[in-house]
């Protein structure tokens, strides 16, 4: 039985994926009676996502432990300010500084393989005669860039399923870096060949973060998802004492 004291784990997703990649590690956490919610995110730009996740967020009663997958590392480095997040935990993730884009860091490091297989679709701007673009990778490509180590079955069907990022995401800085404020996690995939992993290490060093590595792809919540949900329940443990 959960009460409001039980913290809520909100997982959230990044670019080129959705909540689906974490279908393995959410019932480890429901048996162990925590809360889930997995969300989806708009991925249309960094402070209208976090914006988004923000009034999920609020709407939830008692402690929330926040974990972001990739870009949606950054969504939760804005979002993660509000009061009732305890904890952040970060999945191969962006941890931006204040002031801070996705392209600024990433371009601090040389780029993966990922820059070499991205995708740009335009897309009609609600309201507007312009047009954005859609950014996302190469369905070919994906499953050894994206999900090496993963089912290759289940990940053909990731690389046509995919949830592009809008690419105003990758210029827009981050308003506010929660992780200043509360006590964060990171996990770093050491054989991640769509982030440079030092990308991964520098933003977790540079945050003071605990910090773990696992031999694994980007997609780490499907490769190892045991790894995922104790790195959680760490996070949770230490919210709740």
């Amino acid at each position: 039985m959960t009460t409001n004291d039980t913290p809520t784990v909100v997982l959230v997703h990044g670019a080129f994926a959705d909540a689906s990649s974490f279908a393995r590690v959410v019932p480890a956490l429901l048996d162990d009676g925590l809360n889930v919610l997995a969300p989806a995110v708009p991925n249309r730009s960094l402070t209208g996502d976090a914006a988004h996740l923000a009034s999920v967020v609020r709407q939830i009663p008692g402690p929330v432990v926040l974990v972001g997958h990739s870009y949606g590392g950054a969504v939760i480095t804005v979002a993660g300010a509000e009061e009732n997040v305890k904890a952040l935990v970060y999945l191969a993730g962006y941890a931006l500084e204040e002031g801070e884009s996705l392209g600024g860091l990433q371009g601090r490091f040389p780029a993966s393989e990922l820059a070499s297989a991205l995708v740009y679709t335009p897309f009609p701007l609600p309201g507007t005669d312009e047009q954005g673009t859609d950014v996302s990778v190469e369905a070919d490509r994906f499953p050894a860039i994206f999900a090496a180590d993963v089912d290759p079955a289940l990940a053909r069907v990731l690389a046509v399923s995919q949830r592009p990022l809008a690419a105003a995401a990758f210029g827009e800085a981050a308003p506010v870096a929660a992780w200043k404020d509360k006590p964060s996690w990171g996990l770093v995939c050491t054989a991640d060949r769509t982030i440079n992993p030092e990308v991964e290490r520098y933003g977790y060093r540079r945050a003071g973060m605990t910090t773990v590595e696992v031999d694994s792809s980007h997609l780490v919540m499907l490769a190892h998802p045991e790894r995922v949900a104790d790195l959680i329940r760490t996070a949770v443990r230490a919210v709740t004492g």
